[in-house]
């Protein structure tokens, strides 16, 4: 009985408590081997694949903890079953995994089993009469006799991991030189950003919304730029999915909400001629997910005394379905407070139809690249067509981005589409700008 006893508690320091896969400790014990034997093996080849869940957090979240454990338990099965006597799967913490391939033949064999692990993970679990779909994404790294040190292949195998999930869920990607490189910069980048919100180096460009048939001024989108003190103007493409990734987009779109609504009260005393004007500023689903979101937008709105009627929050297609449940509770509080809600890039995402049955939606955005291609593919135009025809019967507003030329207009006015923005009326402005060209005049 003692040696048993010593038996498991030697299994137990090696083995994760949930899943009873191999832990971290033990994980590392056999990377180290296997790069030892990496140097003295002239023929010896070993891959490793690091593995994180897509929308864990999510799932955890929305369904509990119990229920979250289930899947990690199931996922650990599904992967282990594609997997060798002589493979490992580690369970590094959370909902990450990590596999030890060795005595690999060629890369085709490492594609072969990611393409197996991913295409079954493609299957929804079942867990308490929830039908669970969740995606995995991996990085993978050969192994090669210039790795010293296990922390360089997981760290690796991780960045190649984050490449993969930014691709597109469920989906793997292999290593290379340019993704260190890349790792580097965006570290580099994150400290920048957070040094960006201390020194208030971002800045609220507005642009324009205009109705179409009349051409009248109607509104704004708040868009943020970041003034670099050696960069010149940055613009959210090269910043937006770090600050997502690192949480700091919260921060950033606080501040965002928090100008804008500043600034749309400031116009309204300065010119009070002029009719009032909606602004549009985009929500993060980093911002759906903070429990005090709705706390946080009453402050804000109390604090620049602008009406919530005159306030549209942009949310995209994916972010509508994502938690249904809480989605639900939040737009109907959005609504008590008069807030609109407009669905961003509407028909690039998921198939939210069913839902704009059940949630207080007031608009549709046209995404520009539908709009851009009307005249050149038949197919974007009849895209285009069907989303303004739905709206319109569900009694939505329609937005079209990206208006360029006036037949673009045309076309819209004659297929139903009550608003747009874009270059041919006007490019986003600084509030000086904005002053200077619609209310000076």
């Amino acid at each position: 009985e003692i040696k048993h006893a010593q038996q498991q508690i030697i299994h137990n320091s090696l083995h994760d408590a949930l899943t009873n896969l191999p832990n971290r400790k033990l994980l590392f014990e056999r990377l180290e081997l296997a790069i030892n034997r990496a140097q003295v093996m002239d023929n010896y080849s070993y891959a490793v694949l690091f593995i994180d869940l897509d929308r864990f957090k999510v799932i955890n979240d929305s369904l509990g903890h119990l229920v979250g454990d289930q899947l990690l338990i199931a996922v650990a099965q599904r992967i282990t079953s594609h997997l060798r006597k002589t493979d490992l799967v580690a369970r590094l913490g959370g909902d990450e995994f990590v596999i030890l391939l060795e005595e690999i033949s060629a890369t085709e064999e490492v594609i072969h089993i990611a393409e197996r692990i991913t295409a079954d993970c493609q299957t929804p679990v079942e867990i308490n009469g929830h039908k669970i779909f969740t995606g995995l994404s991996i990085g993978i790294v050969m192994g090669k006799e210039e790795y010293q040190e296990a922390g360089d292949l997981i760290r690796n195998a991780d960045t190649a991991m984050y490449k993969a999930k930014a691709q597109r869920s469920n989906s793997y990607r292999f290593f290379d030189a340019h993704m260190h490189t890349e790792a580097l910069n965006r570290l580099t980048l994150e400290a920048e950003i957070r040094k960006a919100l201390e020194r208030e180096e971002f800045v609220v460009y507005y642009q324009p919304v205009f109705e179409l048939h009349s051409n009248c001024l109607v509104g704004f989108e708040a868009l943020v730029r970041w003034h670099h003190p050696t960069r010149g103007i940055v613009f959210p493409g090269e910043f937006i999915a770090i600050a997502e990734e690192t949480g700091l987009i919260v921060q950033l779109d606080q501040w965002i909400f928090h100008q804008a609504c500043r600034q749309m009260v400031t116009w309204q005393h300065r010119y009070p001629h002029h009719q009032p004007l909606k602004v549009s500023i985009n929500l993060s689903a980093q911002d759906l997910r903070q429990n005090n979101l709705m706390k946080d937008i009453d402050a804000i709105l109390s604090q620049t005394h602008l009406a919530g009627e005159l306030l549209i929050l942009e949310i995209t297609e994916g972010m509508l379905i994502e938690d249904i449940n809480r989605t639900i509770e939040l737009f109907a509080q959005l609504e008590a407070k008069n807030i609109r809600i407009s669905v961003d890039d509407f028909g690039t995402g998921y198939s939210s139809l069913s839902y704009l049955h059940r949630l207080p939606v007031h608009s549709l955005k046209i995404d520009r690249s539908f709009v851009g291609q009307m005249r050149i593919h038949n197919r974007n135009y009849q895209i285009v067509s069907t989303i303004i025809t739905l709206g319109n019967q569900l009694g939505l507003t329609v937005v079209a981005e990206g208006i360029e030329t006036p037949q673009q207009q045309q076309q819209l006015k004659q297929l139903g589409c009550q608003l747009g923005q874009g270059h041919l009326f006007s490019e986003s402005l600084t509030p000086q700008e904005i002053e200077t060209r619609f209310f000076q005049l």
